[in-house]
């Protein structure tokens, strides 16, 4: 059960331990999974961040990359739906986009059908950073699954969309921004 912990993290025993010291009805077995899944993600979000500065960009603009990329060609969204999609208020939107103009990432033009309306669009460069980061990752991903066989990748993969669409379906709202607890 115990993973190796950060320099001041409890092993995942450790953690499971006080928990129950400190609240008896807590079941081991689930917080051992929620703790693993939850230590997994925050590590896997450092190393995909260290992935994205060696290409000069930040896990932030690798988002709206990302974004921009499954929208589809000709890879164009406007700066609410990106905003909406990623969680973030439309100026913290803004000021990504903003940067991200100047990096050389994506443009940022008005619409010639509706000039209220603003498109972003990925450059040849920011779909070159994507690719870039999607090798990077592969390479990473491989890596981290290398000790499952086939059929331990796919029955891992299942039980987790299982536990995906559970969180989706009872909380639809929780891919964004948490408005209601600000």
């Amino acid at each position: 059960m115990g993973d190796t912990p950060g320099p001041s993290e409890p092993t995942l025993d450790e953690q499971i331990a006080a928990y129950q010291r400190e609240f008896q009805d807590l079941d081991p077995q689930v917080e051992e999974i929620v703790s693993a899944l939850g230590r997994l993600n925050r590590r896997m979000n450092v190393a995909y961040g260290r992935q994205t500065a060696t290409l000069g960009i930040s896990n932030a603009e690798w988002e709206v990359l990302k974004a921009l990329v499954l929208s589809g060609a000709p890879y164009q969204m406007g700066p609410g739906e990106l905003a909406k999609r990623l969680g973030l208020t439309p100026a913290a939107m803004t000021h990504r986009i903003d940067r991200m103009v100047a990096e050389g990432l994506v443009t940022r033009d008005r619409d010639e059908s509706n000039r209220v309306r603003v498109i972003v669009e990925l450059t040849a460069e920011g779909r070159e950073k994507w690719l870039e980061a999607m090798r990077l990752a592969t390479v990473f991903e491989e890596d981290l699954l290398q000790d499952l066989s086939p059929e331990e990748r796919g029955a891992l993969g299942e039980v987790l969309t299982r536990l995906l669409r559970r969180v989706e379906d009872a909380q639809p709202d929780a891919g964004g921004r948490l408005t209601d607890l600000g």
